[in-house]
């Protein structure tokens, strides 16, 4: 979920700037967004604390993990209260003199504010909110973007982030730091906690195609010149997956790792291990493609033999 944030924020954004501007400013815009729609996650540094008492194999360090991770991930930076000042604040940063010292203090003053709701672990979290964007931006400013395009691509992609989140664990705090809560349970895709895990991962497939296509327009390249035939592997691994426990967002590990595995073993197949380490875009893309294709067709396979079984 963590990567479809952004690639869902860079579809966005790309898509609609390339009807204004030319293309490759279109994906450089959408590569602003992206990077912003990944800055909520930073909550997610404290995460591994978790695994310091997880007593057990694979499951249990997940477990702690996660349960760590609920401390405080999902509430200051998942805020639309948050993002509403810290978009303007991000483009008042990326430009030099006092715009960008205002934008430090209020950037400080959101600290202390979120210190003051959730104690030092908020400041701590927020923090590294403000400075990981306090950076994107600065980056922008010295690549000539103006602080407008900072401020709209920001508010794309803090504002689409928490709703990203809304099919998997608690729904985020999206008024953080007042009390008022606007959603209290996540989006149902279905009753059975299998077809909702497996429509989950459909809904995040889904980005990473939307992201693939736009770039792929915008580039002036076809689809079909990157997909290998490998991924027709896709097909009987997704069958093959009913033999693991039926996933469910609690017990998903087995059936999301299986599906995964074999799609970076089909992505890495079509170029090799030597390209790993190379500079070939086309073989990369062709690699990613044909993992994200695979993988596709192995959870679409599994759905179809769930829903017959």
């Amino acid at each position: 979920m963590f990567v479809g944030h952004g690639l869902l924020a860079f579809a966005l954004v790309a898509a609609v700037a390339a009807r204004y501007t030319g293309r490759d400013r279109a994906l450089a815009l959408g590569l602003l967004a992206g990077a912003f729609a990944t800055l909520p996650d930073v909550d997610m540094l404290y995460a591994p604390v978790g695994l310091l008492w997880a007593d057990g194999g694979p499951l249990a360090l997940a477990k702690g993990f996660w349960g760590a991770s609920s401390v405080v991930h999902r509430a200051a930076t998942h805020s639309l209260v948050v993002a509403v000042v810290a978009a303007p604040a991000f483009a008042a940063v990326s430009r030099a003199g006092w715009p960008r010292v205002v934008g430090g203090c209020t950037l400080g003053a959101l600290v202390a504010w979120s210190g003051l709701a959730s104690g030092v672990l908020g400041a701590l979290v927020v923090g590294a909110f403000a400075v990981g964007g306090a950076g994107v931006a600065t980056l922008a400013g010295r690549f000539d973007v103006s602080p407008r395009s900072v401020l709209l691509t920001a508010l794309v992609g803090l504002t689409t982030h928490p709703f990203g989140d809304l099919f998997t664990g608690t729904p985020p705090r999206l008024l953080y730091p007042f009390e008022a809560t606007l959603l209290t349970e996540r989006i149902a895709l279905s009753p059975d906690p299998t077809l909702h895990l497996v429509g989950a991962m459909l809904v995040e497939l889904g980005t990473f195609w939307l992201a693939a296509v736009v770039y792929l327009h915008l580039t002036d390249q076809r689809l079909a010149d990157y997909l290998d035939p490998t991924a027709a592997l896709g097909l009987p691994s997704g069958g093959a997956a009913l033999a693991v426990p039926a996933p469910t967002l609690s017990l998903s590990y087995p059936f999301v790792f299986t599906v995964l595995g074999l799609g970076v073993a089909c992505g890495v197949g079509v170029g090799g291990i030597d390209h790993l380490r190379s500079r070939d875009r086309h073989r990369t893309l062709a690699m990613a493609l044909t993992a994200l294709a695979t993988v596709t067709v192995a959870v679409l396979v599994y759905l179809a033999a769930y829903l017959a079984v």
